[in-house]
Order: structure tokens, then C-alpha cells, then sequence
């Protein structure tokens, strides 16, 4: 208690002081937020792509968003050394306003074939209702992050693309992409595509046989790196691309970005550790006389820097507490307010609530060294004669 007594002589300087650490941890959580978010979909990224090679069309054709692919290479694919199975992919965004813009991951539209999930290791689970079955047609899973965006209920309905489709079943959570995501039938989602196109083009396409990318899966013991090549050797008009794509187009950018973010959160911080500093360098200026008289009746250089030490920890941890709790409310109102639009771009983890709180008492402790080293070497005869 008499630490803080001591930390609180001078309430309005502590709380200043506090106030610096606490915005620094603010910082650092609701950014630290968006960069553990980052992560934690490049990581689902890299699980999903781990195992198969994802197939596309290798043609040179300019800066498109869409490029047909034909599921009738599908039975070739499948006769290559090594494959287990193929299956056609096909994904659209979920709105289709133009110019329309997102910081997070866009809300999709997907569908694939339901015989895909004897080969997939990355399954979301269903929170309500049920998956997609062989011979759906009109009906939808949604993922938990558009549920509020698209009021969708189980056995209610959605419309997407101006089309009307039955809500089935509802995904759990799973804190990566397709949380964003909703799941159609294959041929529910090749008519919609087309609708997207220009008609010149949907006149040359065969609705029926219309897919964006077609997933392999490798049989095992084969890598799907040496698959990769293999397909691109013996297909012309393809491009075939191992789990290694993926990490080069994505990881290394992303990483950047979650490291610039957390750069700045953290000089923010150090900002705040610098008004520790001068707060504990005034108290010890202050109370220099009371230093002498402690040392004076036998109290050692050690324990007046002990005392020193602690008081900047309280005001360490006090800020790190507090820059926590309103750095998650900052969070939790953010998030809330984008699940009217399907967005969620923080989160804040166990293991950034730790850290931040555990930096700020670092940074409060490191602080303080200074100062206390300077009031334990205080001479009592001097200090006692300090006016």
C-alpha cells in the first residue's frame, strides 16, 4: 500500500503519467489486434494450400478477375502418376457493386464438389443446420461472420446475386477466411458467374462444365510440389501451383505488414516509458530529503532502489491494465460494427493480452532503473540538507 500511496502523491502527474503508458498499450492492442487477425488467415491459408496443388488457367489475358476453366480436363488430371482425386472450385465475390473495397478478407461466394471432403484435411464445422449434400440446388451455407449481413437464419432465406437461396446450415467459427465465406451448390454458383460476365464471353462458355480453378489432391507419400511440376509438364494452357505459391504471393507480404504495424505500436509504447522516466526522476528530486532520512535510521541503498523499482511497475502495470481494457473495447466495438458489412479485422488472443500488460510492466520496471539507481546513491548528510 505504500507503494501506491507513494506513486499517487502527485495525482495529476501519475495519472499523465499512466495515461502516456495506457495509450502506448492501446496502440499496441487494438494494432497488435489487426496483425494477430492477419496472421491467424495466413495461417489458415498456408493449412489449407499444404496438401493439394490448385490448377487455373495459365493463359495470358490481362488484368481480369475471372478466368473460366473447363471441368473436362478434370479426367486427364486425374490420370496423372501421383493424383488422388480433382475437383472443380469456383468462387465470386459476394457483392457486385463496382469499386467496392475491403481492408479484410471480401465476403465470397463458393462452391466446389460435396465429394470434396473425403480428401480435405481443412474442414469448417456446422453450428446450425447442415453441409452442402449431392444434388442441393437453391439452398446456401453461411459463414457466422455474414449471418448479420445477410439475416440469415437456418431455413430462412438469402438472396445473392439477385437470386433467392434456403439457408441450410450455418458454419462454426473458425476465425479464418471461411468465416466470410457462403457455400452454394456447384451449379447454383456456375450460373451466377456467368450472370457476371460480359455477354460476349457467357456465350462462349459451357455453363455446365464452368469452373475457376480445379483442386488436386495428391496421393500419399507424393509431394505436391513435385505434382505441380509434373502437371505443368504435361498440360499446355495451365499453371498448376504447389503450397510453395502461396507462401511466396502471400506470407512474406503480410508478415511485413503485421511487422510494420507492431513497429509502430511499440514506438507508441516507448513514448510512454519516456514519461516514466521523467515522472520517477521528479519523485526522486522531490523526495530527496525523505531518502536521506531513510537512509539515515539504516534502511540500505538496495531496498530505497527496490522502492523506487516497484512504484514504477505499479505504473507500468496500472497502464498496461488499462490501455488493455480499452484497447479490447476499441476492438469489440470495431468488430461489432463490422458485422453489419460481414468485416472482422482484429482479434485480440490470449497470448497479445499477455504481452501487452507484460511490456508495459517491463517498460515500467526498465523505466524506473535510472532513477532508483540515482536515489540509492544518494549521500544521507547531502540529502538530509537538500532544500
Amino acid at each position: 500500500m505504500r507503494v501506491i500511496r507513494n506513486v499517487f502523491r502527485r495525482k495529476l502527474r501519475a495519472f499523465l503519467t499512466i495515461f502516456g503508458i495506457t495509450i502506448g498499450v492501446l496502440a499496441l492492442v487494438v494494432m497488435g489486434a489487426m496483425a494477430e487477425k492477419i496472421t491467424l488467415l495466413v495461417d489458415g491459408g498456408i493449412e489449407y494450400y499444404g496438401d493439394k496443388v490448385v490448377v487455373e488457367d495459365g493463359s495470358e489475358v490481362g488484368q481480369v478477375s475471372f478466368v473460366p476453366m473447363s471441368t473436362e480436363l478434370i479426367p486427364e488430371l486425374e490420370k496423372v502418376d501421383g493424383v488422388a482425386a480433382a475437383f472443380p472450385s469456383l468462387a465470386l465475390l459476394l457483392d457486385d457493386e463496382p469499386g467496392a473495397m475491403t481492408m479484410g478478407v471480401p465476403a465470397t461466394i463458393g462452391a466446389t464438389d460435396p465429394d470434396v471432403i473425403e480428401y480435405e484435411t481443412m474442414i469448417a464445422g456446422i453450428a446450425e443446420g447442415r453441409n452442402l449434400k449431392e444434388g442441393d440446388s437453391g439452398v446456401a451455407v453461411v459463414g457466422c461472420d455474414l449471418v448479420t449481413k445477410l439475416d440469415a437464419t437456418v431455413g430462412g432465406t438469402i438472396e445473392l446475386r439477385g437470386e433467392t437461396f434456403e439457408v441450410v446450415g450455418i458454419r462454426e467459427k473458425t476465425l479464418t477466411a471461411p468465416d466470410n465465406a457462403v457455400v452454394v451448390p456447384l451449379a447454383d454458383a456456375q450460373r451466377l458467374v456467368v450472370k457476371t460476365l460480359p455477354p460476349a464471353l457467357a456465350e462462349t462458355i459451357d455453363v455446365d462444365t464452368l469452373a475457376s480453378q480445379i483442386v488436386v489432391f495428391p496421393e500419399e507419400g507424393y509431394d505436391p510440389e513435385d505434382l505441380a511440376a509434373a502437371i505443368n509438364g504435361q498440360f499446355e494452357g495451365v499453371r498448376a501451383t504447389g503450397p510453395e505459391a502461396f507462401q511466396e504471393q502471400v506470407v512474406s507480404s503480410t508478415r511485413l505488414l503485421s511487422a510494420i504495424i507492431l513497429g509502430i505500436a511499440t514506438v507508441s509504447l516507448l513514448v510512454g516509458g519516456l514519461s516514466v522516466v521523467n515522472t520517477m526522476t521528479m519523485a526522486v528530486s522531490e523526495r530527496t530529503r525523505e531518502i536521506g532520512i531513510r537512509k539515515a535510521i539504516g534502511a540500505s541503498s538496495g531496498r530505497v532502489m527496490r522502492q523506487f523499482i516497484a512504484e514504477s511497475g505499479v505504473i507500468g502495470i496500472v497502464g498496461g491494465l488499462t490501455g488493455l481494457a480499452i484497447g479490447w473495447g476499441i476492438v469489440y466495438a470495431l468488430n461489432t460494427a463490422g458485422n453489419a458489412s460481414g468485416t472482422q479485422l482484429f482479434l485480440v488472443t490470449a497470448r497479445l493480452a499477455a504481452g501487452s500488460v507484460g511490456f508495459a510492466l517491463v517498460l515500467g520496471i526498465l523505466s524506473g532503473l535510472y532513477p532508483a539507481w540515482h536515489a540509492a546513491r544518494l549521500n544521507p548528510v547531502q540529502a538530509l540538507r537538500y532544500e
